[in-house]
């Protein structure tokens, strides 16, 4: 575990599902959360001794971690409290729906060092919320982040999504512009992707989902670039921008491609040399949990090969980009000797930037990043 300094833990309870998710979520029920929490802790145990084991960041995140009552969310957090370290956890994460929280669960969250809530907007409209299936309105993103602030958690980050169903150019303008008056220190914004098992795609597969033209998307991506600069938020990934300090250190932990415990129905994790999927039906991962602890559904070795083409994935995502001495200390050589073709032509594209420190995506190479990353993967043929 001492290697493993970032934790991820998923509840995968809503009261409500929305026609976009495609994440591992059930709807909120009082017994079933309960024997999940169960399970879920007979799971961390069978990986994590009692020998205090220090994290780094912890993320809560779902599903909606705070549709669960304050008497389960507090069992959660004492049992994360006694578990692992948390004297050296600087970042500790609960993903929150506006208007989810009061102020005991606001006080709870305090007394056990809770420090950053992500909170999933989506988007300032009360119409296109309820068009989302969401059940929040915008009032309610207001008054969590006062209530939020006046218990002294500042280190909050804002969810949008853009390139809606029947959104316009001016109304995306607004609903981020709107975001950006909260003066909250972190914005993650994903343009919508319609995802299989989803009302969305059910939808769209009937020709009843109207989402704005391509060209339309790219120039919302680039008034989030723009506006977000303007109000002293700066892009550190492709979808998120941050004050100085407040990047996502838990996200980091992924986008650096360093390993991470994930516990929970559906939960990923990456350790030395694996990549490992849990169960995501919910009775089949209590009923595994409480049998040996080790709801797996399967384990991805990950050799070297696919490590390299990782790391440029992964850090290609961040504006920094690739860092070649870092790069070189985990494999015993610079990327050119791969990649030397791969990147002069996609330097001579205006896709990429390189010098002697880094390789990174321009500004164009972001809204291609897919058509760059697979320009990074590797013939089986290629000797490492």
């Amino acid at each position: 575990m001492n290697a493993i300094q970032s934790v991820y833990i998923h509840i995968p309870f809503c009261q409500q599902i929305c026609y976009y998710c495609d994440f591992t979520k059930f709807f909120y029920n009082e017994k079933r959360a309960n024997d999940y929490l169960v399970a879920l802790k007979n799971e961390i145990s069978t990986y994590v001794d009692d020998t205090g084991n220090k994290v780094k960041t912890v993320f809560i995140g779902g599903g909606t971690p705070t549709a669960l009552s304050v008497n389960q969310l507090e069992s959660l957090l004492s049992f994360i409290d006694k578990k692992f370290d948390m004297t050296q956890c600087e970042e500790y994460t609960i993903e929150a729906n506006p208007g989810d929280f009061n102020d005991e669960k606001v006080k709870l969250l305090k007394t056990y060092g809770v420090n950053r809530v992500s909170l999933g907007v989506q988007v300032f409209d009360d119409h296109m919320l309820k068009e989302l299936g969401r059940l929040h309105k915008v009032k309610d993103v207001y008054e969590t982040v006062e209530l939020l602030q006046n218990n002294g958690i500042t280190n909050i980050s804002t969810d949008l999504i853009y390139a809606l169903p029947n959104q316009t150019i001016d109304h995306f303008k607004n609903s981020l512009n709107q975001a950006m008056a909260l003066g909250l220190p972190h914005l993650s914004t994903y343009a919508l992707q319609i995802e299989p098992k989803t009302v969305f795609f059910q939808r769209h597969k009937k020709g009843k989902l109207q989402r704005p033209a391509q060209e339309e998307e790219v120039e919302m991506y680039h008034i989030l670039t723009d506006t977000t600069k303007k109000h002293g938020l700066l892009q550190y990934e492709i979808s998120n921008f941050a004050k100085a300090g407040f990047e996502s250190k838990h996200n980091l932990t992924y986008w650096d491609n360093n390993y991470y415990y994930g516990f929970g129905a559906g939960a990923y994790g990456y350790i030395p040399g694996k990549r490992y999927g849990n169960i995501r039906p919910l009775p089949a991962y209590i009923k595994q949990a409480m049998a040996d602890g080790k709801p797996v559904l399967h384990i991805d070795q990950i050799n070297n090969k696919e490590q390299i083409e990782e790391e440029m994935f992964l850090g290609l995502r961040k504006m920094q980009g690739v860092n070649k001495q870092t790069f070189a200390s985990r494999f015993g050589f610079f990327p050119d000797k791969l990649y030397k073709s791969s990147i002069e032509s996609l330097v001579q594209k205006g896709w990429l930037q390189e010098d002697d420190m880094s390789i990174r995506l321009t500004s164009e190479g972001k809204l291609l990043a897919n058509e760059v990353f697979e320009r990074f993967l590797l013939e089986d043929s290629v000797q490492i």
